[in-house]
């Protein structure tokens, strides 16, 4: 297996197209979703910026990723993501934003990841796909699961206010986040 926290440099660029482009202008879905910190969380009325990098999956270290994983444009990258934000974290949050990670896994599968690689903000299972089918998020199939592609959005007062797709890479999108709240204060 390889080290899930490092990205080999000859990973395959995913493209836009377009399926994000829909999303800019829309109210973030009054779901309660489950979080790795106990609690369930209903976006949609959150005040302020919450920001919501929506990934794949994130990789375990007693399991194999999907076979050809890393050959699959935007799938590789979920731990360094995380990471990312997880060491911005205190900047996002003096930058006026609240963080979330988002995919289909289960809690308990969530949890894991999130206590290996010590998350202060929580991450959101949408396995039931409520979020996912009303959003229309992009997905892709791999190891037999319909997975989320890795889009960030940020939403203001329950609205969709902007949309990182495709992210690339992924382990500059904590970065790329700071740069755009930087330039959009509220």
């Amino acid at each position: 297996m390889t080290d899930p926290h490092i990205l080999p440099a000859d990973l395959p660029v995913p493209t836009d197209d377009g399926a994000c482009a829909h999303l800019p202008g829309r109210c973030w879905p009054a779901y309660a979703l489950p979080g790795t910190d106990g609690a369930v969380h209903d976006l949609s009325v959150l005040p302020g910026r919450t920001v919501v990098y929506a990934y794949p999956k994130t990789a375990r270290p007693d399991q194999a990723m999907p076979e050809d994983w890393d050959l699959i444009p935007g799938a590789r990258g979920c731990t360094p993501q995380s990471c990312a934000f997880r060491d911005h974290h205190a900047e996002l949050r003096a930058a006026g934003a609240r963080v979330f990670g988002l995919s289909v896994q289960d809690t308990a599968y969530q949890r894991e990841a999130a206590a290996r690689l010590h998350l202060p903000f929580a991450l959101l299972s949408d396995a039931a796909g409520a979020v996912r089918q009303e959003l229309r998020l992009p997905t892709f199939h791999a190891g037999g699961e319909d997975l989320l592609r890795r889009v960030t959005l940020i939403v203001r007062d329950g609205v969709i206010e902007h949309v990182f797709y495709p992210v690339f890479p992924p382990d500059r999108s904590a970065q790329d986040v700071l740069d755009w709240l930087s330039a959009h204060p509220t």
